[in-house]
């Protein structure tokens, strides 16, 4: 990004008040403190207060106001109540940012239907709860940008993740009949984006609930958290329908078009080699279902997944998506390290 855009997408996010649910790690701390940068006005939620709290803050050294209001998104009244708050405060709402999710591995047989079902709860009902809170003050104003964050597997599921999978493409649907929505009505100044990261060096998949018997690691290719958030302010101000974040992301969703056949079958097996470790020694865990864990109650917006070797297998897996070479990184797979 050349240092006239940056100067641009500055002057244009200034003043914005911005919502974000999810904010307290992972893409969601970073979009808070890029939206920061650009001095928006940003009202923060998530389940933990004190990540809350210390992202606020430095959002605040960054220039920006910020205020933190500890929200969990499967509470309707505690969603609208957080949509009140930031008119309250600040006079409108311009952007609101679904982004709160949790994930849980596991085949779908062993997976506790309680947590399959929280997954959904959170993230398919919690953006539910973030539309309906939001949209009426968007309306009234004529103006404002919904974004929805989905995830690349809401083009291409993976194994041992069914809720996460379905819950994202639910996203991006929600994304489509709301946009239908506002043309029926006519109103055309409410913007509605959808956004689909690739895998994110966050701490996510530390913090998911697991039953695989083998521990979750990101899956290469890997990109900084703050690529997403990039994008997220970017649709702040230029929205689109649907963004692909991520060069390998967008490659594979543009070959699961072409053939779907082998990019599932590519993806299945890739996850199964390189999502989850070899060894059978991780004990089943709930994870951050249902309360933030002790790390999570810090906040972070890395994972810590990131270094040389994770760079390299990006760059490669990205360089035979780009030659359309879906077929070759199965054959590269399956025939392991």
């Amino acid at each position: 990004m050349g240092l006239r855009q940056q100067v641009g997408d500055q002057v244009r996010s200034k003043g914005l008040v911005v919502v974000i649910t999810g904010a307290s790690s992972g893409i969601g701390r970073a979009t808070a403190l890029r939206f920061a940068k650009n001095r928006a006005r940003l009202v923060l939620a998530a389940r933990s207060t004190k990540a809350l709290e210390t992202v606020a803050e430095e959002c605040r050294k960054r220039g920006a106001q910020a205020i933190a209001v500890p929200t969990d998104v499967t509470d309707p009244e505690a969603v609208q109540a957080l949509a009140a708050r930031a008119v309250h405060e600040f006079g409108r709402l311009d952007v609101w940012v679904n982004n709160a999710a949790i994930s849980v591995f596991g085949r779908i047989t062993d997976v506790p239907l309680r947590d399959f079902q929280r997954v959904l709860d959170v993230n398919v009902s919690g953006y539910v709860h973030g539309a309906r809170a939001a949209l009426p003050y968007l309306r009234k104003q004529g103006s404002g940008v919904l974004v929805n964050v989905s995830s690349i597997v809401g083009e291409i599921a993976q194994p041992y993740t069914a809720a996460y999978s379905m819950s994202k493409a639910a996203v991006r649907a929600l994304g489509v009949s709301i946009r239908s929505e506002l043309r029926l009505d006519g109103v055309t100044g409410v913007k509605v984006c959808t956004v689909m990261p690739a895998t994110m060096d966050t701490p996510f998949f530390q913090h998911a609930a697991n039953y695989t018997g083998r521990r979750v690691v990101a899956m290469p290719p890997l990109y900084t958290a703050e690529r997403t958030a990039r994008t997220i302010v970017k649709a702040a101000r230029k929205p689109r329908r649907e963004t692909v974040v991520g060069p390998g992301g967008r490659m594979l969703a543009l070959q699961h078009k072409i053939t779907p056949g082998a990019v599932e079958a590519t993806m299945a097996v890739q996850v199964d080699k390189t999502h989850l470790s070899r060894r059978y020694d991780a004990q089943d865990s709930s994870g951050n279902l249902y309360q933030p864990s002790e790390e999570g109650r810090k906040g972070s917006v890395k994972g810590g997944w990131g270094g040389r070797r994770r760079t390299a297998q990006r760059r490669a897996l990205t360089a035979l998506l780009l030659g359309g070479g879906v077929a070759l990184v199965g054959r590269a797979v399956r025939s392991g390290p």
